[in-house]
């Protein structure tokens, strides 16, 4: 079993607690509550990590925090809907539920708003490589996770508007970045095509080897420290009148005095239970895993002109990428896979895509890019950890240990408001 230095300060009252979710944020919950000395109990209809957690990026971006919604996007939108293969689509079938999250989401992109959520963001993953240490172990960390920086890649030479705030967001915050131009990127990354005329380089961003076997260690990590982890639907969480009493699953019930809530974005149809009702959307994305892929980038990459990401693992070259609005229930679209690897070949000149692997997974989104990282409201004993969207990988260590210290009644080191649940 893979320890670490870290040592949380134990909880007043060790509690039953039961955490609803496998993927990376629920087990880095569970984590940091099983070091407070609290007995922890993790159930998930799949395994861990075979969730959204499977298949995403594998960007640990502590220097990435503008939101999804920019000022400047609104204009693009319709081009974006009218394009059933463009980075944004929208099943007309689904439109109805969706449009009250895309109005939401649109008014989230006023200037004011994206510097408040900014610096939100910037809160919840600044500390990400230090609480993955904490959570890893040196061990664990450095065979997990890769201090290599990242590079976001242009084929346009002007900044757009979004590009112009997002550069100015980051100066402010005092980030570490580098503009380079063509010469240097084929320097940096000489497997790519000609064709990017400008681009940044961040240093202090990384990447995980493997988002799986990331979340499988934490499981092993958590049974050997006494924790639990059972594969299990949850049914109903029965409540008493002091709170919880039991998670009801279809592999028995789980007496429980806390149970905190992290399923992604099949979170709300838990939340309706006790009556609480949030805007989560499930921003579809996609990816494609090649296996052999032949030489590939010594690093993570943007393609920020075809809007997805280049990212090298141990077990080969995963693509991933796009947004589709169209629910938890519509089946895949393997067409916009299937861009995602002719752009790569435009990208990459000499990928071997033999064996190539398609996955789509569900993003769990809030309309102004932010979890809730919260009690529930009016709800004793229940608490939420859900919504990271596109930076789950990157806001989940800290979503863990900001979450403990909720549990345990300590104050946590950043602040909780931006996250609260009844802020919508």
């Amino acid at each position: 079993m893979t320890t670490s230095s870290f040592a949380a300060q134990p909880a007043a009252t060790p509690r039953r607690v039961v955490v609803v979710g496998a993927g990376i944020v629920g087990l880095s919950c569970a984590t940091f509550l099983r070091r407070d000395g609290h007995d922890v109990t993790v159930v998930d209809r799949l395994g861990p990590g075979e969730g959204t957690s499977f298949g995403n990026a594998g960007m640990v971006s502590p220097d990435t925090f503008t939101p999804i919604a920019m000022p400047g996007m609104l204009r693009k939108v319709p081009k974006w809907l009218s394009d059933p293969l463009g980075p944004l689509a929208v099943r007309w079938s689904y439109l109805p539920q969706a449009l009250p999250w895309l109005i939401r989401w649109i008014r989230a992109g006023r200037l004011d708003r994206v510097e408040e959520l900014a610096k939100a963001l910037r809160a919840l993953h600044g500390p990400a490589f230090a609480n993955y240490r904490a959570l890893l172990g040196p061990d664990g960390f450095s065979d997990l996770i890769r201090l290599r920086g990242q590079l976001y890649l242009w084929k346009t030479d002007t900044p757009s508007e979004t590009d112009r705030i997002a550069d100015r967001l980051r100066r402010e915050q005092g980030v570490r970045c580098e503009e380079i131009g063509p010469d240097e990127i084929r320097q940096m990354e000489p497997t790519l095509a000609p064709g990017f005329r400008r681009g940044l380089y961040l240093p202090d961003n990384g990447s995980t080897a493997n988002p799986h076997r990331l979340c499988t260690m934490l499981a092993h990590n958590l049974r050997g420290a006494g924790g639990r982890v059972l594969q299990g639907s949850v049914t109903d969480i029965e409540m008493g009148a002091d709170g919880v009493r039991r998670v009801m699953t279809d592999v028995g019930p789980i007496d429980a005095d806390i149970v905190v809530v992290a399923a992604g974005a099949w979170s709300v149809r838990l939340t309706k239970r006790f009556g609480v009702r949030l805007p989560l959307e499930s921003e579809r994305g996609y990816h494609v895993m090649l296996p052999n892929p032949g030489p590939v980038p010594n690093r993570s990459i943007s393609h920020r002109s075809g809007s997805f990401s280049i990212s090298p693992m141990e077990h080969g070259l995963r693509l991933a990428g796009t947004v589709e609005i169209a629910g938890l229930d519509a089946p895949p679209d393997e067409r916009r896979a299937q861009i995602l690897l002719r752009q790569a070949r435009e990208a990459l000149p000499t990928l071997n895509t033999e064996g190539a692997q398609t996955w789509m997974g569900h993003r769990p989104s809030f309309p102004d890019s932010l979890p809730v990282i919260d009690r529930a409201p009016g709800v004793p004993g229940v608490f939420f950890a859900f919504g990271h969207g596109h930076t789950g990988l990157t806001g989940a260590p800290t979503t863990g240990r900001v979450l403990a210290d909720l549990v345990a009644g300590r104050t946590p080191a950043i602040d909780m408001r931006p996250y609260r649940a009844n802020r919508f």
